[in-house]
């Protein structure tokens, strides 16, 4: 490479330097010297008219020599300059390549550079020196930031370090918040404005184990400090704790700090006995920062300290008076001015409040017992009563009222009613269900001897608790309801139930209530039909549901055709056992949670849908052979045996017998199912028996053309059967 530079050198004229100026500073010469003898010659000439013919002859032949010369010079330099513009084409492609080196260079050096600083970082790290980290983080960075700047900053390596960089700065953010928590050291932000408010006052406001301290130190003034208790059992402070250091701070702050007077631009210390017109500091603090601490004093304090009982309010008293102690001091020093405030008002409308704290309280927790578990059920007795609270006698008015009433019923009605009316059937209810309703009935006696604007807030409170249930429940367990019968019937039963007592709940409490509840407002009787439609609804959809399980079961028998082929008869015998067995197993979920008679209204219904789909399969079809009407007549059998023993609504299996006796009474088609089964064994003269001229048990059952069906569907056509279907009439 140096040999080559070298002769591009030598090519470009370089080494020649020296003897290249010296030609051409010889002929310029020649040039000057040729110049001056022309000049010279011409002057004579023209300018001295002498004869000088040879003379300006042998100018010529100089004139020409140096002509000659200077067109060899002039080729010469020409070669010379040729040469040169390779040698700078030459230069300039290893100038490129050397300027590509140095990028490539340098930027391995900001690499390298970056890398140093990564290993330093980890290592600083590691070692809990965090400034230092910090500080090599900060060299990786630029390292990056260098590497950026460069046209090749589209490099993949790039992306990779910038993201190495992001991991590894919150990495460190991480460790140091870890180190900030261990060892804390608050000291007040540096930012103008309300640091008083932000960091003292209203801390101290939302946090029972906050507390001041002050320290006065001679000759180094007087700490005003804020401290953490180690074990505070409160969660909210109490609003006489809160105002004890409220004022321990303002007070310090008047005494040494905003005791002065704020003349134009200047301080002047505050006496009290002199009397200026000015604003202290003190009530220009008050200003800037009362309507958001008596904001965070309120919200923060009082309202958590608002009695969730009516017996608790009488104490509040005492917090009142508090407050006005609070706010006289707060005026003495001048942080406030005028005669009311926000924070007083709040605190003396405490009924308004408790009212509207005790009805969010109320609809919080019907929420959560209407969105608990069904499940979990209570058992009611016809015994069963509310606890009901004693309440004050009413007025002498009502009292006359109420004997006028009582005396005119009594002459009215010469009977008395049964002892069980009004009484809830033996049944379960939920658990939730009972408690709402316990709820409620707190709630209504809260409203009694409350403030008429509390009073009417309680007692709609208490209607919107059971509209509330009405729109909540059978919505939110929807999917339940219809998934599980025993479910339905638990929900059936808290509808009937609350129906129930919806009757009478609202006269219980009227003439305790203030007007205008106590004329007549006072009432849940509205209520009563859509809470009896909504427990019927929700058992009514879940009988569809097994209703309509009882007959895809029953789908599967094949009609009830061809039963002497052994697979047929199979199906057939395994669609009715599964029809029992459903059956039985709605009753054991069924038993000691449904009233007895609905109960049996239900079991009725559901036995009398799978023997009407049996009849009418029977009834379809035309030719029953005589193997054919004893496996029918068998399976048939089967459902009046065993049918009558899914009527067992008592857990004691001997009080049952009643109802399973009855069964002609909850299944319609009992009868006429039965009939049925005897027509199947029957011979002709035994069913013309027993229809009897349109009289007889078979003709309250069947029609006649159902009969002569059933006959032409078991009996060959013969005379005898032809006799027979004559009497059909």
């Amino acid at each position: 490479m140096a040999s080559f530079v070298t002769e591009v050198l030598a090519s470009s004229g370089k080494l020649e330097k020296e003897d290249l100026s010296g030609k051409i500073s010889k002929m310029s010469r020649k040039v000057e010297d040729t110049k001056e003898e022309v000049c010279d010659m011409i002057n004579k000439r023209y300018n001295d008219f002498l004869p000088s013919l040879q003379s300006s002859e042998e100018l010529m032949l100089q004139v020409d020599a140096v002509s000659k010369e200077m067109d060899t010079l002039k080729n010469c330099i020409e070669n010379e300059v040729q040469n040169v513009h390779v040698a700078v084409a030459e230069y300039t492609k290893l100038k490129q390549q050397l300027e590509k080196n140095t990028v490539i260079i340098t930027m391995l050096g900001h690499l390298k550079e970056f890398h140093s600083a990564m290993e330093e970082f980890n290592k600083a790290l590691l070692e809990k020196k965090y400034v230092d980290a910090a500080n090599r983080l900060e060299r990786a960075r630029n390292s990056v930031g260098s590497l950026k700047r460069w046209k090749t900053s589209e490099l993949p390596l790039l992306s990779a370090l910038s993201s190495e960089l992001t991991v590894q700065r919150e990495n460190l953010i991480y460790h140091l918040g870890d180190e900030w928590k261990r060892l804390v050291i608050w000291k007040l932000p540096s930012t103008k404005g309300q640091v008083l408010l932000k960091n003292i006052l209203k801390p101290l406001v939302m946090y029972a184990s906050l507390s001041v301290r002050v320290t006065e130190q001679q000759g180094e003034g007087t700490t005003l400090a804020l401290q953490c208790l180690e074990e505070s059992d409160e969660e909210r402070c109490a609003p006489s704790k809160v105002y004890n250091k409220l004022l321990l701070v303002l007070k310090t702050l008047h005494s040494h700090l905003l005791g002065t007077v704020w003349l134009g631009k200047s301080l002047v210390y505050y006496f009290p006995d002199v009397s200026i017109g000015d604003k202290m500091l003190s009530a220009i603090l008050g200003e800037l920062i009362w309507e958001e601490m008596s904001h965070t004093i309120i919200h923060e304090c009082l309202v958590h300290s608002i009695p969730t009982n009516s017996s608790q309010l009488e104490k509040y008293n005492t917090v009142i008076k508090e407050t006005e102690e609070f706010e006289k001091s707060l005026k003495e020093m001048e942080y406030l001015q005028g005669d009311s405030t926000d924070l007083l008002k709040y605190a003396r409308d405490v009924n308004c409040h408790f009212a509207s704290k005790k009805c969010k309280d109320v609809i919080v927790a019907a929420r959560k017992l209407m969105t608990s578990k069904m499940h979990n059920t209570v058992k009611i007795t016809p015994d069963s009563k509310l606890r009901l609270p004693k309440l004050p006698a009413p007025s002498s008015e009502g009292k006359v009222k109420q004997e006028i009433l009582k005396e005119e019923v009594t002459m009215e009605n010469s009977k008395q009613l049964s002892a069980w009316s009004l009484r809830l059937p033996a049944c379960r209810i939920s658990e939730s269900v009972q408690q709402l309703m316990e709820l409620a009935l707190d709630t209504l006696c809260e409203a009694v001897g409350s403030s008429t604007q509390s009073a009417l807030q309680l007692f709609f409170t208490v209607r919107n608790i059971f509209q509330l249930f009405y729109d909540v429940v059978p919505t939110y367990h929807k999917e339940n309801l219809l998934k599980f019968p025993h479910l339905a019937a638990i929900q059936h039963n808290n509808c009937m139930y609350l129906a129930h007592h919806l009757l009478t709940l609202g006269h219980h409490f009227r003439n305790h209530l203030p007007q205008p509840l106590s004329e007549g407002v006072a009432t849940f009787v509205d209520m009563v039909p859509g809470f009896r439609k909504l427990g019927a609804q929700c058992f009514l959809a879940q009988l569809n549901v097994q209703r309509a399980e009882l007959l895809e079961r029953l789908s599967t028998a094949h009609n009830f055709c061809n039963l002497d082929d052994e697979d047929n008869y199979t199906a057939a015998s395994k669609a009715v056992r599964q029809v029992i067995h459903q059956l039985k197993q709605l009753g054991t979920v069924w038993q000691d949670v449904l009233p007895v008679s609905i109960y049996c209204k239900a079991m009725g219904n559901l036995l009398n849908t799978a023997i009407t789909e049996v009849t009418a399969k029977i009834m379809m079809l035309e030719d029953i052979s005589s193997e054919d009407g004893n496996h029918l007549q068998t399976l048939c059998q089967t459902i009046i045996d065993e049918g009558p023993l899914v009527f067992i609504p008592l857990a004691e299996e001997k009080k049952n017998k009643n109802y399973q006796e009855e069964v002609p009474l909850y299944v319609k088609k009992w009868g006429t199912f039965k009939e049925l089964v005897i027509v199947l064994q029957a011979n002709l003269q035994e069913i013309v028996d027993r229809w009897a001229d349109s009289k007889g048990p078979l003709a309250m059952e069947f029609s006649s053309s159902e009969v002569k069906s059933l006959i032409r569907a078991l009996f060959q056509n013969t005379e005898r059967r032809a006799a027979a279907l004559a009497k059909i009439k």
